[in-house]
Order: C-alpha cells, then structure tokens, then sequence
C-alpha cells in the first residue's frame, strides 16, 4: 500500500521508517529539505520538498493512490487543512492529523479527522490508525489467543448499530472512542463518522473481521 506523510519532524520521520520496515511504499513531504535527513540512508521512500496542503504537491507525493495520509507537521491549522484536502479532494479514507492544541479536537473529530494531542501522540498510535488494525493490537491476553484491537471501518457502516458490526465480524465491541471520548456500547449504539472502534476477538479471526469491515455491509 501507499502512503503519504506530511512532516518530517521525529514523529513523521519515525513513522515513516515503521512503514517502510512493513513493506510498504511511503512519500514524505516537508517544506525544509534539510528534514530528510532525518529518514536515514538507508530510506527508499519518495521525499517531496514542499506545501503539505498544496495539491502539485500532494499528487507528486503519489495522494491520487494513497491509502492512507497522516498531517503530523508542527502546526495545527497546517495539518488539519491537509488532512481535509487529503480525504475531500482525494477521498483517502484513513487520515489523522496531529494536534498541539486538545481544545481544537473535538472540532476536528466533528470534521471526521481522527485526530490524538500531540502530548499522547506517538508513531505506534498514529500506526493504529494507518494500517490495519491486526498489526498493532492494543491488548493481548496472556495465551496470545484474544486481542482487542483499534479497527479502520467502512463509511457505508456509518448509521449501522454495533451489534450488526457484531454480528459481521463475530468479535465484540469492548468500546469505541467518540470526539475524543471513551464510550461503552450498548444494544442500540450506532456507529457515527468519526468513531473509532476498539473490537475483541480471536486474533485468528483479525485479518478476515479487516476485510469485511473494510467493505460496505453486506445487503439484506
């Protein structure tokens, strides 16, 4: 898969890296040349010196085959509007954008950008939100047999109770993470835009419970 970073600062260049190691293709951009340095000789990824939210270069940067784009430059205005462009402009579907300021986040996630303070902020975190879910769970009980793990899902699962998404993955909602805010489901939670969904299952079922989340839900 193809992604694409804005900001080469410690986060954006250690991001990157974890990608690259995972094998996948990867674009950075950032305004100063000098900040590639910070990937090292041995990164083999796109580097693109220029305006995050600028589309010349955003298309030079590979956006039109993105699966995924993450604004973690040092400025907030900067990284939100890049992010927008990103999924509006583009229709990229997993988008974060870092954030310095916690009071702007919840404007943000009402925006459908996922969005964490920069104070929580780590490359591990902003992975859980790129790739899928299955190859960075966020618990793992002791046998290694259930996990509980942050799962990317389908717009057209928007409007949809929990307990369908149940149901088409045969795990279960341990919580999910509304405008910022941890939420324990009940019989009739939906899922809205923007929420993040934190299922358990067996880590056996993970790779099929991400593709059918990763489509529309089937018809009835």
């Amino acid at each position: 898969m193809h992604f694409v970073i804005m900001g080469c600062g410690r986060v954006g260049a250690s991001l990157a890296r974890a990608i690259e190691r995972a094998g996948h293709e990867v674009a950075v951009i950032d305004q100063d040349e000098s900040a590639f340095r910070r990937l090292g000789a041995s990164f083999d990824g796109r580097t693109v010196t220029g305006v995050g939210f600028d589309r010349n270069t955003l298309r030079a940067a590979g956006i039109d085959k993105a699966y995924a784009f993450a604004a973690v430059s040092s400025g907030d205005n900067s990284n939100i509007l890049a992010a927008r462009v990103a999924r509006e402009k583009y229709g990229v579907e997993h988008v974060v954008a870092r954030i310095y300021d916690p009071g702007r986040a919840e404007i943000y996630q009402r925006l459908g950008i996922p969005t964490v303070a920069t104070v929580k902020w780590t490359s591990d975190q902003i992975m859980r939100r790129l790739l899928p879910s299955g190859h960075v769970p966020e618990f793992t009980d002791p046998s290694g047999k259930v996990v509980i793990a942050e799962m990317p899902v389908a717009t057209g699962w928007i409007g949809h109770r929990v307990e369908d998404i149940e149901a088409a993955t045969g795990g279960r909602l341990a919580y999910l993470t509304r405008l910022g805010d941890g939420l324990l489901p009940g019989p009739d939670t939906v899922y809205q835009d923007g929420d993040l969904l934190h299922l358990a299952l067996r880590r056996e079922d993970l790779a099929t419970a991400e593709r059918v989340l990763d489509a529309a839900p089937p018809a009835h």
